[in-house]
């Protein structure tokens, strides 16, 4: 009795067996009744759960390649829908007076126009979706990343597959957004052919390519602003290419018009096959400075001032590890270390370890 009062809260052992027992029976019962699913293991679980997560990733990259891809082009499109819809009225009139033809004099403003607009509109939208997708909107882009293996094989695919169909959607809006005919498709200018604009598209395309390999893929401090350097590439592209191919640079930004107009012509290939083969001259670039190991040729250029101070180039160099950034972060751990073993007077004089490592930084580089 004096036990009970004294622990109330334990039960016997005999009760504590018989209360497990019945339980276990009546578990049993409700799971061949089917009201009960069994557990399933940690392990499982697990698996479960990171197969999710993983497609889920899968879908929030393609649906953000939708969004930016369809932000791009709708914008790019609806600006030169109105500087060709204006130069045409321009030139249109111009002809009226003169009694003449439609000029075919490139028209600078025009041109500079459909040049900012796309430059633009491509960095603000990278800019954007970087952080979620990587900011690609673009076929050629896609097949650049997924060469040097900054992407796999899923989700090559299904932003390749978000691209097609944010181009045509993109295309199918201004179309029914704006007064008049779409007069956004890319076609050859006068007098170039199609070998012309084949290898014109290769060209520019791989301007564009090489800026995302070294801005964006190639991580250093400047990174962040990789989407300026990749629509000022865009941008200066344009310019050249726009009078002469309509400037595509990009499968999604010449499919999407000819879908909505239904209009294909004859040389519509050129708009895949250059800028594909600008991807392949681009990736063939990328590969041989990698592989010359270009951070051994002017080492430095990306250090920040500790880096600057704890960086010391031998004057032979026999391997690329010799001139590599310097951990400052392993560094300074064992600075500090060192220093909180070593100098216990530190806290006497009022200065911290972080401190300490300051003057080694500022004595380093007074060296």
């Amino acid at each position: 009795m004096a036990i009970k009062n004294i622990l109330p809260l334990h039960k016997g052992d005999g009760e504590a067996e018989e209360e497990h027992h019945h339980h276990y029976h009546h578990e049993k019962r409700q799971r061949a009744n089917g009201h009960i699913v069994p557990k399933q293991s940690k392990q499982k679980k697990r698996q479960q759960r990171g197969f999710t997560s993983k497609w889920r990733n899968e879908l929030v990259a393609m649906t953000a390649e939708f969004c930016g891809t369809f932000l791009f082009l709708f914008f790019a499109f609806g600006g030169t829908q109105v500087a060709n819809t204006a130069a045409l009225y321009s030139d249109a009139a111009t002809a009226g007076q003169s009694g003449n033809s439609i000029t075919q004099t490139p028209n600078t403003s025009v041109l500079l126009y459909i040049s900012l607009i796309f430059g633009f509109s491509l960095m603000v939208n990278v800019w954007v979706f970087f952080r979620v997708s990587g900011g690609l909107f673009n076929p050629a882009v896609t097949l650049g990343l997924y060469l040097i293996g900054a992407l796999t094989t899923v989700r090559a695919i299904l932003c390749f597959v978000s691209q097609m169909l944010a181009g045509m959607c993109a295309a199918a809006v201004v179309s029914a957004m704006f007064p008049g005919e779409l007069n956004v498709s890319t076609t050859l200018g006068s007098g170039v052919s199609i070998a012309q604009g084949v290898f014109m598209e290769m060209f520019l395309t791989s301007l564009l390519i090489i800026t995302i390999f070294m801005l964006a893929a190639e991580k250093h401090k400047a990174t962040f602003l990789a989407p300026i350097g990749i629509g000022l590439a865009l941008f200066v592209a344009e310019m050249v290419g726009v009078f002469y191919t309509g400037g595509s640079l990009n499968p999604t930004r010449s499919f999407g018009p000819c879908v909505v107009t239904r209009n294909f012509p004859g040389y519509h290939y050129i708009y895949w096959f250059g800028p594909f083969m600008g991807t392949l001259l681009a990736f063939g670039v990328y590969k041989i400075i990698k592989m010359v190991e270009y951070q051994t040729v002017n080492p430095g250029q990306d250090f920040d001032d500790h880096e600057d101070a704890l960086f010391k180039p031998p004057t032979n160099p026999e391997t690329a590890e010799e001139v590599e950034r310097p951990n400052v972060a392993a560094i300074a751990a064992q600075e500090a270390v060192r220093i909180a073993s070593s100098n216990s007077d530190n806290e006497e004089k009022g200065e911290s370890t972080f401190g300490g490592i300051d003057r080694f930084v500022q004595s380093e580089s007074g060296t």
